[in-house]
Parts: structure tokens; C-alpha cells; sequence
């Protein structure tokens, strides 16, 4: 239900094809909605190829954007994505409105009305920067979670830790075996190896989903079923949209590389008592409660309302 005395807002979400970036602004698109009434309009862009590049680059010095010919003007739009960024620029210019970048913008901060940027990307402090708290995401949180299901996320080689499937697989199996009242079900990611799945097998209780059997909205679907998640802690976005969903979250065990910032601010999540090392469960048996309310959509779709339309 929208919030009373904030107008219903006209949202250009432009997308630009890649399914994280795309859950990103999906889910600022889905809060500012859910708090406005605002009306979406998703606008596919090509400004990743250098064909693609060269038009956009052309439309924002003609202030054209042929793109959004037709639909109403904009009051937000909005852009996760390098792809995503001239383009955001050439609508702005065209057709008026403010723009709403996700995660650190490949050109100068001053060109965008507001970013939202990851606080382990260490942004500037600005007046139109927000840091969040790890990306953004669509995940809502349904409130009631099965305590006997359970959801187990891997993701395979990053640039900020050293993947190791055999320690994963060996973690995998002490967590089912721990708990043998929980149907346990797995699943991959892009990134995981293709040696993985063969070297886990096939242990008793846990039925493994790799990431090419899984449809959209899968992931959602299964956190709103899970009340505990593990997570390979490489997967920085899938430990967010976890707490997000207001799950327990459980962290597999992975060294960090040199220098990693993802790295840290996973590492903050367990010093805040928000997730629970591996380490950790093995002395405690036990996952922290789940984090109440925590929803960087929504949180920013609120700063942005009380910024600009209070």
C-alpha cells in the first residue's frame, strides 16, 4: 500500500540485460512502488557494445533518447550497470527527471542526482552518494520461515577468496549430517565448478538444484521457505538477499585474498552478530536469529522520498 502524502512517481528503470544488475534496480523499483504507487517502465539499453556506446553517446549530446518515445515522462530513473549510464544521461537530458545509479557509476559522481554505492567500495562522502550495506535486491521478507527447511548457496572461484571445493564439499557434508531433521536442498551458481556437484555425491537428505534447473524467481521462492541458509561467503549478493528474507545465515568457510573489500564487509556482517561463521556454529550449533527488517531497497526508496518528495 503506498504511503499517504508521497505522489505516485513515474520510474524509468533501464536495464541492461545482466541478471544481477537487473535485481538491483528491481528492487528500489519494487519499494518505490510499494511506497508510491509509483508506475514502472523498463527500458532495455545497448550501451555496453561500442555500436551501443557511440548512439547513446550521440543521443546525450542531441538530448534525444528515442528509447522512452511514447511513455510519460520520468521523475526517477533508474540505472545499475556501466551499460546503463550514458543512456541514463541522454533520458535525463531528453525528457527531464532525476537519475538514481546503483553501485560506483563509471563517470563522475556530479553527472548523477544520487548513488547508491556499496559502503565496501569506501564512496566519497558527497551529497548525492548514499552508501549501502551490500548491494541491492527484490528478495522481501515473508516473516514465517520453516525451521525444518534449509537452504544451502554456493558460488565457486571470485577475485576475494580462494575457492577450495573440497573444503566446501566437506563443510557441506558436516552441516546435513548435523542436522538430519532439516531437508536441506543445494544450489550453484555460474561460478561453480563444473567438478562440484560430482564431488559432493549424493548425501542423505540434501537434494542438489544446480543453478541450470532453477527458473526465475527460484532463489526467492526458496528463502521464503528456508529458516536457515548457508552461504559460500564469495557469493556477497546471495548473503544479502538471505538477510534479506529475514533467514538465519550461516557462512562457509573460504580465505579471503589479500586486499578484498567484499571480503571485509562479509567479514563485518559476522562482528556484527548479522551472520554466523562456520567456525562459530561449530561451537554454538546454532545460527543467529535472523536480522529484522533489514531492506536496503526499501531503505533507500525512503531517503530518496524524503530527499525529493517530503
Amino acid at each position: 500500500m503506498a504511503l499517504s502524502g508521497h505522489p505516485p512517481l513515474t520510474l524509468w528503470r533501464l536495464t541492461d540485460g545482466k541478471p544481477g544488475h537487473e535485481k538491483q534496480s528491481l528492487g528500489l523499483a519494487r519499494a518505490l512502488t510499494r511506497l508510491t504507487g509509483a508506475s514502472r517502465h523498463d527500458i532495455a539499453v545497448r550501451g555496453g557494445t561500442p555500436l551501443g556506446a557511440v548512439a547513446a553517446s550521440l543521443h546525450w549530446l542531441l538530448g534525444r533518447f528515442p528509447a522512452g518515445a511514447g511513455l510519460p515522462a520520468p521523475d526517477l530513473i533508474l540505472a545499475a550497470g556501466h551499460a546503463t549510464h550514458v543512456p541514463a544521461l541522454a533520458a535525463r537530458r531528453a525528457r527531464g527527471g532525476r537519475i538514481v545509479v546503483l553501485m560506483r557509476p563509471s563517470l563522475p559522481l556530479a553527472l548523477f542526482d544520487l548513488c547508491l554505492i556499496p559502503s565496501h567500495d569506501r564512496p566519497a562522502a558527497r551529497p548525492n552518494v548514499i552508501p549501502t550495506r551490500g548491494v541491492l535486491n527484490a528478495v522481501e521478507s515473508v516473516g514465517v520461515h520453516d525451521r525444518v527447511q534449509g537452504l544451502i548457496l554456493i558460488g565457486g572461484p571470485s577475485r576475494h577468496y580462494r575457492w577450495d571445493d573440497a573444503a566446501i564439499v566437506a563443510q557441506v557434508r558436516e552441516i546435513v549430517a548435523a542436522h538430519p531433521d532439516v531437508g536441506w536442498t543445494l544450489t550453484t551458481s555460474r561460478r561453480t565448478p563444473e567438478e562440484f556437484i560430482p564431488a559432493l555425491g549424493s548425501p542423505r537428505g540434501l537434494d542438489i538444484r544446480p543453478h541450470t534447473q532453477t527458473p526465475a524467481g527460484w532463489l526467492e521462492e526458496a528463502l521464503a521457505r528456508s529458516a536457515q541458509v548457508w552461504v559460500s561467503p564469495d557469493s556477497g549478493s546471495m548473503v544479502y538477499e538471505a538477510l534479506t528474507a529475514g533467514c538465519r545465515v550461516g557462512l562457509l568457510e573460504l580465505a579471503p585474498l589479500a586486499g578484498s573489500r567484499m571480503a571485509r564487509d562479509i567479514a563485518g556482517l559476522a562482528e556484527d552478530g548479522m551472520v554466523t561463521p562456520l567456525a562459530r556454529w561449530r561451537r554454538d550449533r546454532a545460527l543467529a536469529l535472523a536480522t529484522n527488517g533489514f531492506n536496503e531497497a526499501e531503505r533507500c526508496a525512503r531517503l530518496i522520498l524524503e530527499r525529493w518528495y517530503a
